[in-house]
């Protein structure tokens, strides 16, 4: 996660309270319904207690982060993260809904009103606090596989059928050591019997510390053809202050090496070529390649030099920014896989709606994409970064079948 400067910490804080201010303002009035004085009373202590307890601790929090080791801050970031939002989110759309409720109160008699709108506020509030809670605590680990199938004139035969897993967004760091967790997706994964394995990017979240054990649980990953992977911006360590310099390149050269010790080929701007009974396919992968203010380590025209006369290639690219910039209509990439966006963590994916207010930022953010039969798949990621909850985006395992 990127550092936020004091003066953003201070603006969130204050944010925190003007919201609790208005919410105190109507719980006020909400409360009147309730006869006993030392119920209303304690509720209020509560509220206020809670409030200045949570901006405190932000406050503290930020000015010892320096102090604390990386484990320990990582832990109370994301715990802090999950508070703030499963608070502030529920009594900013109370907030929201109960001014208009009262503004519109025209519609109702005065009686009416007192009854009504009070109600109505609270349920707005509540609803979305079991929804974050829901999401913390049910959703973040319930891992969803799913299945796509694509067709491709330029398929050699011989791969027809093709199965791969695409998994992306581990963030290791995030599952706090919890190693029976991602042990249930690697069974999952198992049980798809996959011709290929291919990860596309952020193993950790900034740290080759995070890898820590988690050499046991991804070196049981199966793949009948292989295992290959690129790097994500989370991999280079871009978003911690190293002392020396020199460390981060250590950093660097730690992570690229575990994947060696899980038998996963690394893809830094290169290819590599699979062969069955002469018919070819290329797999590439480069490094990362983003939209400012992310780097742009990949060379795909590097990647592509070996292997421009073969006539299908998979190309792995951790952000999906890539696809638009370099790789449509620019080369003859069949189909292209990424992840970064996590689909935001929150989301609506019911049937054929599909909505994240990361679609705002990313046009192709989640999903299967299709232009002039050159095909982009978006994984949802299967870890997590800093919200430690998923509202209605599952942690995603997708199996690929391509057909000719």
């Amino acid at each position: 996660m990127r550092p936020f400067s004091f003066l953003k910490i201070i603006l969130l804080c204050l944010a925190i309270l003007v919201v609790d201010i208005f919410t105190f303002y109507w719980l006020l009035s909400v409360t009147q319904l309730i006869t006993s004085s030392f119920v209303r009373n304690s509720i209020y202590i509560a509220f206020w207690l809670f409030t200045i307890g949570l901006i405190t601790a932000i406050i503290l929090l930020k000015s010892r982060l320096d102090s604390m080791n990386t484990y320990r801050k990582q832990w109370l970031i994301s715990s802090f993260y999950g508070l703030s939002v499963s608070s502030f989110v529920p009594k900013l759309i109370f907030v929201t809904v109960i001014s208009i409720l009262y503004f519109a109160n025209y519609v109702f008699s005065v009686k009416e009103s007192l009854i009504i709108i009070p109600i109505i506020g609270l349920f707005s509030g509540f609803l979305p606090f079991f929804v974050i809670v829901y999401g913390i605590f049910r959703t973040l680990y319930r891992f969803k596989i799913h299945r796509i199938k694509i067709k491709f004139e330029e398929l050699p035969e011989k791969f027809d059928g093709l199965r791969i897993v695409h998994i992306s967004d581990l963030h290791l760091g995030s599952f706090n050591f919890r190693y029976h967790i991602l042990e249930r997706a690697v069974r999952l994964i198992n049980e798809l019997e996959a011709d290929f394995i291919f990860f596309t990017g952020d193993l950790v979240n900034n740290h080759a510390w995070e890898l820590k054990g988690w050499q046991r649980v991804l070196k049981k990953l199966k793949a009948k053809r292989g295992k290959y992977a690129v790097l994500g911006n989370h991999d280079y360590g871009d978003y911690s202050k190293w002392k020396p310099l020199k460390a981060k390149q250590s950093n660097f050269e730690l992570i690229k090496y575990f994947y060696e010790r899980i038998n996963f080929k690394l893809l830094l701007n290169e290819a590599d070529t699979i062969e069955i009974k002469k018919d070819k396919i290329a797999i590439l992968g480069v490094e990362n390649w983003g939209n400012p203010p992310f780097k742009q380590y990949g060379d795909l025209k590097k990647t592509l030099k070996n292997v421009a006369d073969i006539p299908f290639k998979i190309l792995l690219s951790h952000d999906p920014s890539h696809w638009t910039e370099e790789v449509v209509e620019k080369t003859a990439i069949a189909l292209t896989l990424s992840g970064h966006t996590h689909g935001m963590q929150a989301g609506i994916n019911f049937k054929d709606i599909n909505w994240s207010p990361i679609q705002y930022k990313y046009k192709h953010w989640a999903g299967l994409y299709n232009y002039n039969k050159q095909y982009l798949y978006v994984t949802r990621g299967l870890g997590w970064l800093g919200f430690p909850g998923r509202l209605g985006m599952h942690p995603e395992i997708t199996l690929l079948e391509l057909h000719k």
